[in-house]
Protein backbone atom coordinates (compact mmCIF):
# COMPACT_ATOMS: atom_id res chain seq x y z
CA UNK A 1 0.00 0.00 0.00
CA UNK A 2 1.36 4.10 -1.07
CA UNK A 3 1.40 6.46 1.74
CA UNK A 4 0.10 9.80 1.01
CA UNK A 5 1.50 12.59 3.23
CA UNK A 6 -0.53 15.50 3.52
CA UNK A 7 1.63 18.83 5.52
CA UNK A 8 -1.08 20.30 8.92
CA UNK A 9 -0.29 23.46 7.17
CA UNK A 10 -2.24 22.88 4.13
CA UNK A 11 -4.85 20.67 5.47
CA UNK A 12 -5.64 23.67 7.51
CA UNK A 13 -5.74 26.35 5.18
CA UNK A 14 -8.11 24.32 2.93
CA UNK A 15 -9.91 23.81 5.38
CA UNK A 16 -9.78 19.71 5.39
CA UNK A 17 -9.01 17.24 2.60
CA UNK A 18 -11.59 14.61 1.26
CA UNK A 19 -10.57 11.02 0.19
CA UNK A 20 -12.79 9.03 -2.00
CA UNK A 21 -12.37 6.05 -4.48
CA UNK A 22 -11.80 7.40 -7.76
CA UNK A 23 -15.37 5.42 -9.45
CA UNK A 24 -16.72 7.06 -6.31
CA UNK A 25 -15.65 11.00 -7.21
CA UNK A 26 -16.58 10.36 -10.96
CA UNK A 27 -20.37 9.46 -9.59
CA UNK A 28 -20.38 12.49 -7.25
CA UNK A 29 -18.79 14.80 -10.60
CA UNK A 30 -21.60 13.32 -12.91
CA UNK A 31 -24.65 14.22 -10.31
CA UNK A 32 -23.17 17.69 -9.90
CA UNK A 33 -24.15 18.54 -13.37
CA UNK A 34 -28.20 18.86 -13.97
CA UNK A 35 -29.88 17.28 -16.55
CA UNK A 36 -32.52 19.19 -18.51
CA UNK A 37 -34.81 17.70 -21.10
CA UNK A 38 -36.50 20.12 -23.47
CA UNK A 39 -40.03 19.36 -24.52
CA UNK A 40 -42.34 20.75 -27.33
CA UNK A 41 -40.73 23.78 -29.16
CA UNK A 42 -37.62 24.12 -27.18
CA UNK A 43 -36.72 20.92 -27.90
CA UNK A 44 -37.09 21.22 -32.01
CA UNK A 45 -35.42 24.41 -31.66
CA UNK A 46 -32.36 22.74 -30.02
CA UNK A 47 -32.53 19.91 -32.14
CA UNK A 48 -32.49 22.14 -35.09
CA UNK A 49 -29.58 24.46 -33.55
CA UNK A 50 -27.60 21.23 -33.12
CA UNK A 51 -28.46 19.75 -36.71
CA UNK A 52 -27.53 23.30 -38.34
CA UNK A 53 -24.26 23.20 -35.92
CA UNK A 54 -22.54 19.57 -37.23
CA UNK A 55 -23.80 20.26 -40.62
CA UNK A 56 -21.61 23.36 -39.85
CA UNK A 57 -18.57 21.95 -38.78
CA UNK A 58 -18.77 19.24 -41.20
CA UNK A 59 -18.67 22.11 -44.10
CA UNK A 60 -15.49 23.02 -42.33
CA UNK A 61 -17.25 26.56 -40.98
CA UNK A 62 -15.49 26.64 -38.08
CA UNK A 63 -14.42 29.40 -35.51
CA UNK A 64 -11.62 29.51 -33.76
CA UNK A 65 -11.09 31.61 -30.97
CA UNK A 66 -9.45 31.68 -27.16
CA UNK A 67 -13.17 32.00 -24.92
CA UNK A 68 -16.38 31.20 -26.13
CA UNK A 69 -17.18 34.91 -25.73
CA UNK A 70 -14.64 35.97 -28.44
CA UNK A 71 -16.18 32.75 -30.65
CA UNK A 72 -19.91 34.51 -30.29
CA UNK A 73 -18.58 37.73 -31.31
CA UNK A 74 -16.61 36.59 -34.53
CA UNK A 75 -19.92 34.53 -35.04
CA UNK A 76 -22.02 37.39 -34.92
CA UNK A 77 -19.65 39.74 -37.11
CA UNK A 78 -19.76 37.09 -39.75
CA UNK A 79 -23.83 36.61 -39.80
CA UNK A 80 -23.72 40.48 -40.29
CA UNK A 81 -21.81 40.26 -42.81
CA UNK A 82 -23.81 37.75 -44.94
CA UNK A 83 -26.85 39.60 -44.69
Amino acid sequence: MNTITVSKTKINKEKGVVILPLKEYQKLCERAVPTYYLTGKAAIKADKLVKDGLREYEKGNIIEASSLKDALRIYESKKSKKR
